[in-house]
C-alpha cells in the first residue's frame, strides 16, 4: 500500500527516489538539512533544552557494580533545531532521551526546558509533555491495534483535557502529518495501513497537542527504504512549517547527514565528538566517528573495522572510555603524537551542549595542536 503522500528529502529526491537499502542518498546529491533555512540553522537562540552534566546510573544485581549508561552528558536543542544523537547500541543514547523527557530520573546533573528545570511531580510532567513529544521506533507496537486512528490520535487530546473541536483537531495533525484526506483514515485500524502510514500517525499522535519539541527514538529504522526519505522529508518540513525542534535519536550517521543541523556523537555514557553536521560528518576528528563513517555505503574511505564489543557499563574503563578500541592507539599513531598514555589513564572533560565543533580525545586535540 503506498503513502497518501510522497515527501522527498530537502532539495530534491534519492536517486531513482528513494534512499539506498541503508536509508543514505541525499548528501551525494551536494545539498543537505544543514544547508536549509529553518528556525534552527545556524541560530544562536538560548536552547529550548538543555542537559546538564547529566547522570543516570542503574544499580547493578545481586551485588553487581552499578551501570553508569549516562555518565556526564551535556546537551542542547535550540527552538527550531534538528539535533540527532547518535551511537552504537548500547551506548545510552535512548536513555539519555528518556531522561530528556522525564521518563528517567537523573541520578546527578539536571534537564531544563525554556530555561527552567524539570519537575519530577506528575502534574508537572503532564504540563511537560504537552510540550515534548516522544516519537517511538516501532509503530506497530505505539498503536494499538484495537483502536482506530481517530482514537489513536485523539487519545493525547482527551489525557490533557483539549477544550476545542477534538475532531479539528485530529485531522488537522492528520494533515500536517501527511495523511490526506484526513478524514479517509479516522476509521481505519493499524493493521490497514502501510508502514510509512503507521508512523505518520504516531507523528500525528504528537502533533495533536501543538508540542515545541519532538524526541524521535530510531523514527524510520523499521520503515523500508522506499519509504525512509519520506518520513524524514516529513519532519524537516515540520521543522519549516512550525518551527518545531527534534532530538532524533540514531546509530545511523547517514540519517544525521540527510536531516541534521548539529549531531553528537555518543559512546559509553559521554558525548566523544559534536558540532554542526556538515563540520563534523565532513571532517570528522574522533576516530570513532571515522570509523561509523567508514562504514556507510557513500564512503570513499576503507571500513573500520573496530575490535571487540562497547565494555560495560558498570566496568567503564578509566583514561579515554575508547582507548580499548581505539584504531589510533592501536595503529601508534597515538605513540608517535606523545598521548598514548593520557589515552590509557587520563580521563577527558563532559564536552558542551552546544557552541563549536568539540572533540574529546587526546590524540585528536594534539594533533590540532600542531597543526594550528
Amino acid at each position: 500500500m503506498k503513502d497518501a503522500e510522497t515527501d522527498t528529502v530537502r532539495g530534491g529526491p534519492a536517486p531513482d527516489g528513494a534512499l539506498d537499502e541503508a536509508g543514505h542518498g541525499a548528501r551525494d546529491l551536494g545539498f543537505s538539512a544543514s544547508e536549509g533555512s529553518g528556525p534552527g540553522a545556524g541560530g544562536e537562540a538560548a536552547p529550548l533544552l538543555s542537559a546538564e552534566r547529566v547522570k543516570v546510573v542503574f544499580p547493578g544485581r545481586r551485588g553487581d557494580a552499578e551501570a553508569r549508561a549516562v555518565d556526564g552528558v551535556d546537551l542542547d536543542v535550540r527552538p527550531g533545531e534538528i539535533v540527532a544523537l547518535v551511537g552504537e547500541s548500547g551506548c545510552g543514547k535512548t536513555t539519555l532521551a528518556r531522561s530528556l523527557l522525564g521518563l528517567v530520573t537523573p541520578t546527578a546533573g539536571r534537564v531544563t526546558f525554556d530555561g527552567r528545570p524539570l519537575e519530577y511531580a506528575s502534574r508537572a510532567l503532564k504540563a511537560y509533555r504537552r510540550r515534548a513529544q516522544l516519537v517511538l521506533q516501532d509503530p506497530s507496537g505505539s498503536l494499538n491495534p484495537r483502536h482506530t486512528v481517530y482514537e489513536a490520535v485523539a487519545e493525547g487530546l482527551r489525557i490533557h483535557g483539549h477544550a476545542g473541536d477534538e475532531q479539528a483537531a485530529v485531522a488537522d495533525a492528520l494533515s500536517r502529518a501527511g495523511l490526506r484526506p484526513p478524514e479517509r483514515f479516522f476509521l481505519r485500524h493499524p493493521h490497514e495501513l502501510s508502514g510509512g502510514q503507521r508512523q505518520r500517525v504516531v507523528i500525528a499522535g504528537a502533533l495533536v497537542l501543538e508540542p515545541e519539541l519532538i524526541v524521535a527514538d530510531e523514527p524510520v529504522a523499521s520503515l523500508d527504504a522506499s519509504v525512509r526519505g519520506e518520513i524524514l522529508a516529513l519532519l524537516l518540513r515540520l521543522r519549516d512549517e512550525l518551527g518545531l525542534s527534534a532530538l532524533i535519536v540514531t546509530h545511523d550517521l547517514g540519517l544525521a547527514w540527510n536531516i541534521a543541523d548539529r549531531v553528537a556523537v555518543m559512546y559509553l555514557g559521554r558525548i566523544v565528538e559534536t558540532g554542526d553536521v556538515e563540520r563534523v560528518l565532513t571532517a570528522p576528528r574522533h576516530p570513532y566517528t571515522r570509523a561509523l563513517l567508514s562504514v556507510l555505503p557513500e564512503s570513499e574511505t576503507e571500513p573500520v573495522v573496530l575490535t571487540g564489543e562497547p565494555p560495560d557499563p558498570s566496568r567503564v574503563p578509566g583514561g579515554c572510555r575508547f582507548h580499548a578500541r581505539c584504531p589510533v592507539l592501536a595503529s601508534g599513531e597515538a605513540e608517535r603524537a606523545g598521548v598514548a598514555d593520557a589515552c590509557r589513564t587520563k580521563d577527558l572533560p563532559v564536552l558542551p551542549g552546544s557552541g563549536p565543533a568539540a572533540v574529546a580525545c587526546h590524540w585528536a586535540e594534539a594533533v590540532g595542536a600542531e597543526g594550528s
